[in-house]
């Protein structure tokens, strides 16, 4: 069961505005009574993507042009506020595959690594760029390329910055510690077996 090496990215995007939005804004705590994460998704932003009645808001994760959208624009500081594993968690069941932004919290920055989901930066002139084409064309292919350290889309190609570790640990295949682990569970055996 070997990991995905996770290089390269591609889909269309949507921008959520703001920063510093916490992870109970992401995934509202009430919404965390589940005893697995399946249909986590449904509950993204709720509280800013629903008003009474499960009326929808109009947030940009509901428009039709970023129906299917895989990856999140987001500003600075994206997922402070609690550790919460939830956050990531309700993003990849929504079915978002990367983030690109200005900065993120650091345990939630960790958490999207171990699920495979790259938290990449650019530089603050590149993601208004970013923002500004999505805005004109919501079906413009972005694509994150963890290997050639740069985001791209129609004739752009901007830099990234992402944590070496955590970069190369997506590209190599090796971002689950658990899921190595479990793959060494043979290697593990033997190991335990010679021990007294």
């Amino acid at each position: 069961m070997a990991l995905a090496k996770i290089t390269k990215i591609t889909g269309t995007a949507v921008a959520v505005p703001g920063d510093d939005v916490d992870t109970d804004r992401i995934i509202p705590a009430r919404f965390m009574k589940c005893v697995t994460f399946d249909g986590l998704g449904e509950y993204l932003f709720y509280d800013v993507r629903f008003g009474a009645g499960g009326k929808k808001l109009g947030h940009p994760l509901d428009r039709p042009e970023h129906k299917g959208a895989t990856i999140l624009v987001v500003g600075r500081n994206f997922g402070c506020g609690s550790s919460r594993e939830h956050a990531p968690q309700a993003l990849q069941k929504f079915g978002i595959k990367a983030l690109v932004g200005a900065n993120y919290a650091e345990i939630f920055f960790g958490n999207c690594t171990t699920l495979g989901i790259p938290c990449v930066s650019l530089e603050e002139a590149d993601l208004r760029a970013l923002e500004a084409a999505i805005a004109k064309d919501p079906k413009l292919p972005v694509t994150v390329d963890l290997a050639g350290k740069t985001v791209n889309y129609g004739t752009a190609r901007s830099s990234i910055r992402m944590k070496e570790g955590a970069r190369s640990a997506l590209v190599e295949g090796q971002w689950d510690a658990l899921g190595q682990l479990l793959e060494a569970k043979p290697e593990v055996e033997k190991l335990a077996a010679k021990l007294p």
